[in-house]
């Protein structure tokens, strides 16, 4: 929708400079800039850029002279990327539902639709579903019996979220997720070759092979508010409790939670990350992406796991780790410079030989 630059000013909490009255109608970078967009210049090297373009008003750094630069008006902020959410979310354009619930939708009788949702075709809502208000339910979504949706959820095509889930306010799911799988769990009738690796560390494994038997998951999953689920997402149900995500929480595209598992409040898990069943992450951890965690362990509170890494072992709170397996970040960083000298000093010792 247009704003003006006042009123974006408000909503971005920052000051503006030059006429508030100039009505913008979305966001570019500078060079691409039309002469109704809004040039996005909030570091000084952009700045040179805003010439290519045609904006009229622009979101500068704080203290830019933007007289200098050719502008009818700027807004003047301290951080660039807060800049830019409060930038995005004036201009998202949402999925485009239309309100009500789309004819070809199927939900059974004693679901619950509250006020102000948008359901979109080829939806299914199973028995005793309850979804919030003004939800947004994009096509082809999938949502079990006695699932419970908080209100103002944005669900994208494709999701499917099994029975019993319970979510909270405001979650964002991306395309093809899915809620609420099987856990990934099964037994032997014996004690089997994986166990006694485990117990022997490998020394002996001499366990006959033997069929694997299903252990069925009845727990659930339960998921806080203001949680973002990224495309293709999995979170297993638990076995018996319920696996566990907290508010505030985003997973990027890909990433996977194993039954049982608890993920703490607003913690940042990037693409690829896999959390094997049973652990526990605390609140405002960071994991980046084709990190991984091994089963059974404990991350702790505010915890930061590098791209790649592979836990293998508790991580105490507030520790950075990087590697595989995981060490401190620190130290990862030695031993890879030493690593790197190793050709080196191999080529000095031959010499000497």
């Amino acid at each position: 929708m247009p704003i003006t630059i006042a009123e974006l000013a408000t909503a971005l909490n920052a000051p503006f400079a030059g006429d508030g009255g100039i009505v913008v109608h979305g966001a570019s970078e500078p060079q691409d800039a039309g002469a109704t967009d809004l040039a996005l210049a909030m570091d000084p090297r952009f700045a040179e850029l805003i010439a290519k373009g045609e904006a009229q008003a622009a979101v500068l750094w704080d203290g830019a002279d933007w007289q200098s630069l050719g502008l009818k008006a700027a807004i003047l902020v301290k951080r660039a990327r807060l800049a830019m959410a409060g930038v995005t979310a004036s201009f998202d354009h949402g999925l485009g539902l239309e309100p009500g619930i789309h004819p070809t939708a199927v939900i059974h009788e004693t679901a619950e639709i509250a006020e102000g949702a948008a359901i979109g075709p080829l939806v299914v809502i199973g028995k005793g579903a309850r979804i919030g208000r003004n939800a947004r339910i994009a096509p082809q979504v999938s949502i079990g019996a006695g699932v419970t949706i908080g209100d103002d959820a944005l669900i994208h095509s494709g999701v499917k979220i099994g029975a019993r889930a319970t979510i909270g306010d405001r979650l964002i799911a991306q395309p093809g997720g899915v809620i609420g799988a099987d856990g990934f769990s099964f037994v032997t009738q014996e004690k089997s070759a994986v166990e006694e690796a485990r117990e022997s560390l490998g020394e002996t494994v001499e366990a006959a092979g033997q069929a694997w038997m299903r252990i069925a998951s009845i727990g659930s999953v339960v998921i806080g508010d203001d949680v973002e689920l990224g495309a293709n997402v999995t979170i297993d149900q638990g076995t018996i409790r319920a696996t566990r995500i907290g508010n505030g929480t985003k997973l990027d595209n890909q990433v996977h939670i194993g039954h049982n598992v608890v993920v703490g409040n607003h913690c940042l898990l990037c693409g690829q990350v896999g959390i094997a069943g049973s652990t526990v992450i605390g609140d405002f951890c960071v994991m980046g992406g084709q990190a991984g965690a091994a089963d059974n362990l404990t991350i702790g509170q505010g915890a930061i796991i590098g791209a790649g890494t592979g836990v293998l072992s508790n991580v105490p709170k507030g520790k950075a780790m990087m590697g595989y397996p995981a060490v401190a970040m620190q130290t990862h960083v030695e031993m890879y410079k030493a690593l790197r000298r190793l050709p080196r000093m191999l080529s000095k010792l031959k010499g000497k030989a």
